[in-house]
């Protein structure tokens, strides 16, 4: 059996994530064959493996990290949340059912158990070390009978683990004994380490704050993390999205992404927000909206909801009003269907509402169906040539009421998308199209031509910047060890 190291934290965006991707990157250097898992993960960011299964995002990121293919039992069991009650759930990397939560607890837990267990010894069985990621915190105490992500995955996996603080929070010590206490004895004999993340300031004042901690439970601090930004990095919680408001110096192109409730891969967006030139708003409140240069409607895992928030909210008229005076209009995956004439829902696949209107700039019905569309694409532009990939991930299929072009020719021959001849308005079912750099320093061109704006030539080049980012996280993560401890992780090197 493989060994296994597990990460877990004393609450959610404690930063287990990044850590465990640091990880992948930190072993796989070193020649170990390294595989990340987490057993459940809920999150409305979602990657698409090479044989289109949908697993986590910060997973499929830690496989990048690990150099190595991502694969459905990675993330076995992906919940994507589609109200305040109940969620699709995801086993495998496909869709099995939408169930509220109570339901999903109460009838479900050994049957998920078990496939767990299952994902869980397949890596054991082709990889040399797992290194496992918790969710939320391992004490949540109404939760701990029918836990499958936390402590019992350490037992079943025989894992040791780690658990992480966050003191940018403050509660640092609270956090830890607190966690510590509520821990079985059995338990906290897994604990061998613990991490202190984003940590600000002069760390020698923070000297005695360690000492009182390994005195008090026996347990050494292996690290203290600086707090670290780290722009390309792909955050699953849409809290996230707060942290990215603040203004940038040279920006003169104004995008505005509405954030509707049910926003999902909104880490379409980072390759955007890592040009110099570009101010990407993320707005859920129409008096905020101003005069943006771009508008997008991004994903959604309730199309038919959002579509509703953008109606009651004041956004419908303010879009209205935004195309009417010739300014861009672009929709991703349950944004572009929000651009057709109607959106048909009859077997309630996404909600209660049967059929919408939509803001009927685009020819198009849309029509959910049972099936999910997950899978990976590369094409080209239709008129520049320009290559292009992504993913598409949807359960909403198009019918056109007028003939169309498309505005993309995929590599199977199928046409995709749509750029109206006489609106400023595209669409694309593609997720992930602007991380295509040739694609989007043209359109970004093409914006600042068309707003009058200089022509700019210090374009990001976003497949070197996320190598980068991943030798960024090693040093991090090398940096931040305290030296005495250094040798605690040789022991996972073979």
């Amino acid at each position: 059996m493989a060994k296994a190291l597990m990460i877990v934290g004393t609450g959610s965006d404690v930063g287990k994530s990044r850590i465990v991707t640091a990880l992948c990157r930190y072993f796989s250097q070193r020649n170990v064959s390294v595989a990340p898992f987490k057993a459940q993960n809920m999150a409305l960011n979602s990657y698409i493996t090479v044989d289109g299964k949908e697993i986590g995002r910060a997973q499929g990121l830690q496989a990048d990290a690990a150099g190595i293919v991502a694969s459905e039992h990675m993330n076995p069991i992906l919940l994507k949340p589609s109200n305040p009650y109940a969620s699709q759930v995801i086993v495998h990397g496909k869709p099995i059912a939408q169930m509220n939560f109570r339901d999903y607890r109460e009838t479900k837990h050994e049957e998920l158990k078990k496939i767990v267990q299952d994902s869980l010894a397949k890596l054991q069985a082709e990889y040399d070390l797992i290194l496992i990621e918790g969710a939320g915190s391992p004490v949540e105490m109404n939760l701990k009978d029918r836990d499958i992500v936390n402590m019992k995955v350490a037992e079943w996996a025989n894992a040791d683990v780690i658990l992480v603080a966050d003191i940018d929070r403050g509660g640092v010590f609270a956090q830890i004994v607190g966690t510590l206490q509520l821990l079985t004895e059995e338990e906290r004999k897994r604990v061998k380490g613990i991490f202190i993340n984003k940590f600000r300031g002069d760390l020698q004042l923070f000297q005695s704050g360690i000492e009182w901690i390994e005195k008090y439970t026996d347990i050494p601090v292996l690290a203290v993390f600086p707090f670290y930004p780290l722009p390309e990095w792909e955050e699953e919680d849409s809290v996230a999205l707060q942290q990215k408001q603040k203004a940038k110096e040279n920006a003169d192109l104004d995008i505005v992404v509405v954030k509707y409730p049910y926003i999902s891969n909104y880490t379409d967006f980072i390759p955007l927000e890592l040009e110099e030139d570009v101010q990407i708003r993320y707005v859920n409140n129409v008096k905020e909206f101003g005069n943006p240069h771009v508008v997008i409607l991004p994903g959604t895992k309730n199309t038919m909801e959002d579509l509703q928030f953008l109606q009651q909210s004041g956004f419908w008229q303010k879009i209205v009003d935004h195309v009417a005076q010739q300014r861009e209009l672009v929709g991703i995956c349950g944004g572009y269907q929000m651009l057709g004439e109607r959106l048909l829902d009859p077997d309630l696949i996404e909600s209660n509402v049967l059929s919408r209107e939509g803001f009927a700039f685009f020819p198009m019905v849309t029509r959910f169906e049972k099936e999910k569309k997950t899978v990976r694409v590369k094409g080209k532009k239709v008129h520049s040539k320009l290559p292009i990939f992504g993913y598409e991930i949807h359960m909403g299929m198009v019918e056109w009421t007028e003939k169309q072009e498309g505005m993309f020719l995929l590599e199977n021959g199928t046409l995709e998308g749509f750029h109206h001849p006489n609106l400023p308005a595209w669409g694309t079912f593609i997720h992930g199209i602007f991380d295509s750099d040739h694609f989007r320093h043209e359109w970004l061109e093409r914006l600042r031509e068309k707003y009058g704006l200089p022509p700019r030539k210090d374009r990001v080049a976003f497949s070197r910047r996320k190598e980068k980012m991943f030798e960024n996280l090693e040093d991090w993560f090398i940096h931040s060890l305290r030296p005495v401890y250094v040798q605690f992780f040789d022991h996972y090197i073979f």
